[in-house]
């Protein structure tokens, strides 16, 4: 397992960790300035200041990416899917301006919640059929700009409203199904925060093996969560045990960065200087 401790050489900010700070430019300018090399930035974020601006502030800077946040929400009811459908194109098209090495994709859970407005359904197993299907269309896109997709299995509290997507074990199912080569074009994200509880974890990491892990991104599970989305923790302050996740992970081969990803109402009120400043503690301490 590579060592942390004597720098953050190899940590990557999600930009949704400052997102209440500042806009796109002034989280670049802030990475820079901390000598943060790389950067996840958000969809939402990237069309605030416009693709090409935020390209060329990335490049400006010397910043790196860890990925792009993100693609998916593929179920809705079947007036939409045209819109989802030219929505993760146009992900792909933007991924590919930014120099993303992936796509992390949040697949959608139940069709109302992913896409607003869609008829109602409490189908699951039809959520997650659409999801496949609509996943290997956008795969066939992604293929044409080689640029590889990243399914980011999340907490099954989410499975209504953000992802039926579940387990490792589901996503690299799928994985199996539309990519059976292993071309490294279709692969997984692992968030700590949403996979630490699962017994099959260590099994299902082996199984991904080097082409399969694309992304790697790191947190802390609080006792209490006061809110399942917005109270994530900074690395050490809560349950998850999180080297030897790594070491799992590393133990495949994987070698790229370690992504700092944190949805919190407590870290967005504070400066984003200390936050910056504490996740390069915590990632030489607890990574």
């Amino acid at each position: 397992m590579r060592d942390f401790s004597s720098d953050h050489h190899w940590l990557s900010l999600n930009t949704a960790t400052v997102r209440k700070q500042g806009d796109l430019l002034q989280i670049i300018d802030a990475c820079a300035r901390h000598g943060i090399r790389a950067i996840d930035p958000w969809r939402d974020q990237v069309a605030s200041v416009g693709l090409d601006r935020a390209a060329r502030a990335v490049r400006d800077a010397g910043l790196e990416l860890s990925g792009y946040c993100r693609g998916g929400m593929f179920t809705s009811d079947s007036s939409r899917r045209g819109d989802v459908r030219d929505d993760n194109r146009r992900c792909v098209d933007e991924a590919k301006a930014l120099g993303a090495p992936c796509i992390v994709l949040v697949v959608g859970g139940l069709p109302q919640y992913s896409r607003p407005g869609s008829e109602a359904s409490k189908d699951i197993v039809a959520a997650r059929r659409q999801v496949e299907e609509a996943l290997a269309e956008m795969l066939d896109y992604a293929k044409q700009a080689n640029l590889p997709l990243a399914i980011e299995p999340l907490h099954p509290a989410y499975a209504a409203d953000r992802a039926c997507v579940n387990t490792t074990k589901q996503a690299l199912d799928i994985c199996d199904r539309l990519d059976p080569d292993r071309s490294g074009m279709l692969g997984v994200a692992l968030d700590v925060y949403h996979i630490w509880w699962d017994p099959e974890l260590m099994e299902q990491i082996a199984r991904a093996g080097k082409d399969r892990l694309l992304a790697f991104h790191v947190c802390d599970w609080l006792v209490p969560t006061k809110d399942i989305l917005n109270d994530r923790g900074m690395m050490g302050d809560g349950v998850i045990d999180i080297k030897p996740v790594r070491a799992a992970v590393e133990a495949q081969g994987y070698g790229g960065f370690s992504e700092i990803e944190i949805f919190s109402n407590d870290w967005w009120s504070k400066p984003m200087d200390e936050v910056l400043r504490t996740c390069i503690e915590r990632h030489k301490t607890v990574v």
